[in-house]
């Protein structure tokens, strides 16, 4: 209907993913990650929490904070966009999370190891990039596999990257570092 209207045309992109989810698991297109909008997951959380709040013919309406805590789960298990989950409870009065949800539980520090490792650098230079020993650099690498239920680094890197949480490298690359990294090389 909206890609009918020249005007809305724009909006129809938008709102066709309002029942995509991060991991895949969406519908109409099963569109994951990275090919989802910002707009997109907003909209997504948006209407899993107002269609929650909502009596269906199936079941009663659930309580605020029912659907609160249902769209956090989602958020946690990697289906819904954490920051995005947070934007629409936050806008629908509740109380910001102690810790934001991040997909399949991953701690902070797992998070920083993830976005290092998606980047292709090696235990050794995460280690020293986290200043932490190469053992537990690589305990970190281990639980994030187990956490994520992938089994190498280019699967994690494509779980980080459906899941938003590859940053932009040049925002934070350190002297030295460019050149090395140009190669695209990295020693395991």
């Amino acid at each position: 209907m909206l890609a009918r209207s020249p005007a809305l045309a724009p909006l129809a992109a938008v709102a066709v993913q309002h029942h995509e989810r991060l991991d895949g698991s969406g519908y109409p297109r099963g569109l994951s990650g990275g090919t989802l909008s910002l707009e997109g997951r907003v909209l997504a959380a948006a209407d899993f929490y107002r269609s929650r709040t909502e009596p269906r013919p199936h079941r009663p309406a659930r309580s605020a904070a029912e659907a609160a805590a249902q769209l956090r789960a989602e958020a946690r298990a990697g289906r819904m966009d954490s920051g995005a989950a947070e934007a629409v409870l936050s806008a629908a009065g509740h109380p910001a999370t102690r810790r934001p949800a991040r997909p399949a539980d991953l701690t902070g520090r797992e998070v920083e190891v993830l976005q290092l490792l998606a980047r292709g650098l090696s235990n050794k230079e995460i280690a020293e990039r986290l200043v932490i020993s190469r053992r537990t650099a690589a305990h970190h690498v281990e639980h994030i596999y187990a956490k994520t239920g992938t089994t190498n680094r280019a699967l994690a890197s494509l779980f980080a990257a459906n899941h938003g949480l590859i940053q932009d490298p040049a925002a934070d690359v350190t002297p030295g570092e460019a050149g090395s990294r140009s190669t695209g090389h990295a020693s395991r």
